[in-house]
C-alpha cells in the first residue's frame, strides 16, 4: 500500500497532478489547491504526481 502526501503550501493550483493521476484519487478543492479527493488507499505508488508536479509538492511512500 502507498501513501501520497501533498505539501499544499507549495501547490499553485495548476491541476497537472489531478489530470495525470491514473488512479483518479487527486483533485482540486474549492480553494484552488490539489488534495486527495478519492480513496487514498487506491494510490498505486506510480509517482506520476511526483513526476508531473512542477512545484515538487508530492511525496509517495510505501506503508
Amino acid at each position: 500500500m502507498f501513501m501520497v502526501t501533498i505539501d499544499r503550501d507549495k501547490c499553485d493550483g495548476c491541476a497537472a497532478c489531478a489530470d495525470a493521476c491514473p488512479a483518479g484519487i487527486l483533485g482540486m478543492l474549492d480553494d484552488g489547491k490539489a488534495d486527495v479527493t478519492g480513496e487514498a488507499y487506491d494510490c498505486m505508488g506510480c509517482e506520476t504526481c511526483v513526476a508531473t508536479c512542477p512545484n515538487e509538492c508530492y511525496t509517495v511512500t510505501e506503508v
